[in-house]
């Protein structure tokens, strides 16, 4: 049986990888204009550096990821152009308001920095619907690793089987495979995402109380 709901962030709460991948894109194509959007798509869902590693290997010009990434931050802060309430899926509410009225507990688990999730739940108004936040930045792994949702879950005080995950990400869905829950795998067709290792995959987050014999 199914007692809590763990949210990732990006690509679930809101449709914010398509919007980092633009700005990662025109970083790359400023230094090399032969790089094509398809070989940024293994940055989505991945940490720092497996991310800019890849990055390092789509422009090729010899500089380091650690080069690159501290050139792309000097550059521009992304967070600060992206308008989280416009990329916000608005569906998000009703099933959190579902969620809560039938007692489960709910969690976010990102691999996103603090300030800014704090940030994207503050401006779309739903905070107060999450028991536990929890940052990638706290452990020294990230996804694909299930560290995160391990802890995730000692802090619900839920057992692991009784978790359902709700990812989008091939990294994202494999660690909490990995942790041993049941993972909901939102449908994105734009980034190659590998859904596998999913128990359910989900064409909508208005699916998920259906998932859970509830109504939304």
């Amino acid at each position: 049986m199914i007692r809590s709901v763990i949210f990732d962030m990006d690509g679930v709460l809101i449709d914010s990888e398509i919007c980092y991948l633009q700005y990662d894109l025109a970083f790359a194509r400023a230094k090399n204009p032969k790089v094509t959007i398809d070989q940024l798509y293994g940055m989505v869902g991945a940490s720092k550096e497996p991310a800019w590693r890849i990055m390092a290997q789509a422009i090729g010009n010899g500089q380091s990821w650690q080069e690159l990434r501290d050139e792309y931050r000097a550059s521009i802060n992304v967070f600060t152009q992206v308008d989280y309430r416009a990329i916000f899926r608005p569906e998000v509410v009703p099933v959190l308001k579902a969620l809560q009225s039938h007692s489960y507990n709910i969690a976010l688990a990102s691999s996103t920095q603090m300030d800014i999730i704090e940030r994207v739940l503050s401006e779309n108004q739903i905070t107060d619907y999450f028991q536990v936040i929890v940052t990638g930045n706290q452990f020294k792994e990230s996804k694909p690793n299930p560290e995160i949702y391990h802890y995730t879950a000692s802090r619900l005080n839920t057992p692991e089987d009784q978790c359902l995950v709700i990812e989008d990400s091939t990294l994202g869905i494999t660690a909490a495979h990995r942790a041993g829950m049941t993972v909901a795998a939102l449908i994105d067709d734009r980034f190659g995402f590998d859904r596998s290792l999913a128990d359910y995959e989900i064409a909508s987050l208005t699916e998920i109380p259906r998932l859970l014999g509830i109504d939304c």
